[in-house]
């Protein structure tokens, strides 16, 4: 049986990967999202579960696509 990957590990590398391209701390990133700055740790880490409007504000203030962020999780 072939293993599921895991979709939270995805998108918290994505942002991870966007943010750093961005040139956003994760402090800066978590105030254009209206978020605390622990919250986008959690999500690079995979350690929180991200919702759907919350992508969506995430990416919109990283100025990408929500599916970019989830691109690799089948």
């Amino acid at each position: 049986m072939p293993q599921i990957p895991n979709v939270y590990k995805i998108v918290g590398d994505a942002v991870r990967a966007e943010r750093l391209k961005a040139g956003l701390s994760q402090e800066q990133l978590a105030e254009k999202c209206n978020l605390a700055r622990n919250y986008i740790g959690n999500i690079e880490r995979a350690e929180k579960r991200i919702s759907l409007e919350t992508l969506a504000r995430v990416a919109k203030a990283l100025n990408v696509k929500p599916e970019n962020l989830v691109r690799g999780a089948r």
